[in-house]
């Protein structure tokens, strides 16, 4: 299970800080919903995610009317804390399997968000699902309950990848369930994963020739990482599977970008590719930007003006809280001026659109020596920078992290 950060303690009735008001007008507002339910925990993943061994199943059977009652602790805390009510500009539901849960559920908490805050007509509402807990009419459901996107989370199309990262759905089904969306007109998105234990060059290029096949709107392709705690790391330890190889990691990205790039996709983040602009994940979009967002749900993590928190994990023990009226939250962290700084020089030189050059200069970062040495080594786009924003190469892409702590010196 993933350790969240170290905070202060989160106080119980939910308020936040005044300084999270500064430029409130700057920001847009968004909900992410996590579903805590997996049928089988993949070994590799280290979300905060139970099965029905884990944790029974009594609290998913009520989960929805819980966390309907966090939407109305939200509504009131954020009006006690001096903010204007503010219409979501994107929701996703995440997890966890979402799409464990009936259909009417999602659409129950979807509609609450809706009542309580408002939706911009304009807003992406997606969902993820395992290809395998889907059919047609669930997805046909999820269209006229208001979603119009839905992430199916394919991971790869090799049997053999898929039995390492244990994934129990079936790939044919990857091409049923995408076939579905579309006809019922959802926007789709595919995610995968590469670099698991024992997949070649060769199982990669398959798996993005059958994802590309598959003709989706956007797709995403994460490098596997080996997170403390998981049972991939024990694997690794005691030597049961061999630790991901981070040259092959770049070679798998580089025939990422170099595959999707011929099937006119555009990669507008390190790790995901759209076939244009407004099929970019807007939440995704959101959290690159630093915007606001409430996490709701067991874990869930939130951000508010500079303020991050985030919410116990147990879902018992966040029904508990719910029930007696109290805030989720566990702890929290109160970001100042400089790290929020930081972090947007790390989340921002992420996106294709950039990071403003003078921006930069301002705060004392990216020094006129340091950005002819990362344009000189092809990492950095020499005649963007020129126009004044620092955008990252195919190739400072894939050293994103190196960049960045040049970029800040």
């Amino acid at each position: 299970m993933p350790q969240f950060p170290k905070g202060e303690k989160a106080p119980v009735d939910g308020l936040i800080p005044e300084s999270a008001l500064v430029d409130v007008e700057s920001r847009t507002f968004h909900a992410y919903v996590h579903v805590p339910y997996c049928e089988v925990k993949c070994g590799y993943c280290d979300f905060n995610t139970y099965t029905a061994d884990e944790i029974g199943t009594s609290t998913q059977g009520t989960f929805a009317n819980t966390l309907i009652s966090e939407i109305d602790f939200a509504e009131v805390a954020l009006e006690k804390s001096g903010f204007v009510k503010r219409e979501f500009t994107s929701v996703f539901f995440g997890g966890g399997t979402p799409t464990m849960l009936p259909a009417t559920d999602l659409i129950a908490m979807l509609g609450k968000l809706k009542n309580t805050f408002g939706i911009k007509a304009t807003a992406d509402i997606t969902t993820e699902a395992n290809p395998d807990s889907v059919d047609e009419q669930y997805i046909k459901d999820l269209k006229a309950g208001g979603f119009n996107r839905i992430s199916f989370g394919m991971q790869s199309a090799v049997p053999h990848v898929l039995k390492v990262l244990e994934r129990t759905h079936k790939p044919e089904n990857v091409g049923k369930v995408v076939g579905f969306a579309k006809a019922a007109g959802l926007a789709t998105s595919v995610d995968l994963i590469y670099g698991a234990p024992g997949e070649s060059l060769a199982d990669w290029q398959q798996t993005l020739e059958a994802a590309i096949a598959l003709d989706t709107d956007h797709i995403s392709a994460y490098s596997l990482i080996v997170e403390p705690g998981t049972k991939l790391a024990r694997q690794v330890k005691i030597g049961e599977v061999e630790a991901p190889n981070d040259d092959i990691h770049a070679d798998m990205y580089e025939l990422t970008e170099q595959l999707l790039s011929q099937a006119g996709f555009l990669n507008y983040e390190v790790s995901n590719w759209s076939k244009n602009i407004s099929e970019r994940s807007g939440h995704n979009m959101a959290y690159w930007k630093s915007m606001d967002w409430w996490g709701f749900g067991p874990g869930a993590h939130s951000h508010v003006g500079g303020v991050r928190w985030w919410n116990v994990k147990n879902p018992a023990a966040y029904s508990d809280r719910m029930s007696a009226g109290l805030s989720p939250a566990l702890e929290r962290e109160i970001i100042d001026q400089e790290n929020r700084d930081i972090e947007k020089v790390m989340l921002e030189t992420r996106i294709s659109d950039g990071i403003s050059l003078e921006w930069m200069k301002s705060k004392g970062f990216a020094e006129s020596n340091v950005v002819a040495g990362l344009i000189a080594d092809q990492l950095v786009e020499p005649i963007e920078a020129m126009r004044g924003h620092i955008i990252l190469t195919a190739k400072g892409r894939l050293l994103a992290d190196f960049v960045v702590l040049k970029l800040l010196g």
